[in-house]
């Protein structure tokens, strides 16, 4: 199975190149200037280059094809590797806040100079990285994620830069702490969110761009169609939502042979008004739901 994320690999494969050289350089420069900025901007980076790592890895894991028990085959460790990255960016995010509030209160020696060098080249190499996923950036919950984790850091960088420029006009080091804090103030929320639609992923909630009520409304205008219940809609992972429901139709359907051509229209509906491809539909003559012990409606 070709996911929307494995659709982009070598775009992923090369970000991922470009932010392991970010945050190794950042890291050095953390460590000769003493700027907290920096290593913040270098420990976020870092973050993202295991999130792309992750999410790579599960796109190899994701085209391994259906078997056994696994009838999706492996598409879902994509959702999987979006909720571990938000988990790690939320853990990163609340780590520089704490020592942001640390280093307002008690101040630390900063080079300005190099603090700016290391910030420019992590900017150039950020901005490499959001050309490579503008595109593709709407094509999954991963690569979305990938997008705004690099544009994110392409403006933490520009605070870097920013809070090396104040230092060495002012000698106000404090400078660094809080660009530091307003860089995990832009990391949380986006983390939050991330992992927040990975999850709805996981308990199978239905995607946000698809409406239930219009979805029955359209089955109901089905010729034939007297009824729909146990309604569900939900994402194996991104790009690949899946549908079923029992619908109800005339009985004549059962008698005359007429229930593929009413399934044909069925399905040709769902993909047409609202690109559900997979939808598994029982039809069901009037009075069966007598039969059924249904929790759903």
């Amino acid at each position: 199975m070709t996911t929307a994320t494995g659709q982009h690999r070598g775009i992923l494969a090369g970000t991922l190149v470009i932010s392991l050289s970010i945050a190794a350089i950042q890291v050095f420069g953390a460590v000769v200037t003493g700027s907290l900025a920096l290593l913040a901007d270098a420990g976020h980076v870092l973050a993202d280059s295991g999130g792309v790592a992750m999410a790579l890895g599960a796109t190899l894991l994701a085209a391994r094809p259906a078997a056994g028990r696994r009838t999706f085959g492996w598409a879902r460790a994509e959702i999987l590797a979006a909720a571990i990255n938000g988990l790690i960016l939320i853990g990163m995010g609340v780590y520089i806040l704490v020592q942001g509030s640390r280093r307002l209160i008690e101040p630390a020696e900063i080079e300005p100079g190099g603090m700016a060098i290391f910030g420019a080249i992590g900017l150039v190499g950020n901005l490499i990285g959001v050309a490579l996923l503008y595109r593709a950036r709407t094509a999954s919950l991963n690569l979305r994620g990938a997008f705004l984790e690099v544009a994110t850091d392409s403006a933490t960088s520009v605070g870097v830069l920013v809070a090396a420029l104040v230092i060495a006009l002012t000698g106000f080091t404090r400078a660094d702490a809080i660009v530091s804090l307003l860089i995990g103030l832009i990391i949380v929320p986006r983390a939050v969110k991330l992992l927040r639609e990975a999850v709805n992923v996981l308990l199978e909630a239905a995607p946000a761009d698809i409406d239930l009520g219009k979805i029955r409304e359209h089955i109901l205008e089905v010729d034939h169609v007297r009824g729909v219940h146990d309604l569900h809609v939900f994402t194996v992972t991104s790009g690949l939502p899946v549908l079923s429901a029992h619908v109800i139709a005339d009985r004549e359907c059962f008698e005359n042979g007429h229930a593929p051509q009413l399934l044909d229209r069925l399905q040709t509906c769902l993909a047409g008004h609202f690109d559900v491809e997979h939808s598994t539909f029982q039809l069901e003559p009037l009075g069966h739901t007598d039969h059924e012990h249904t929790t759903h409606t």
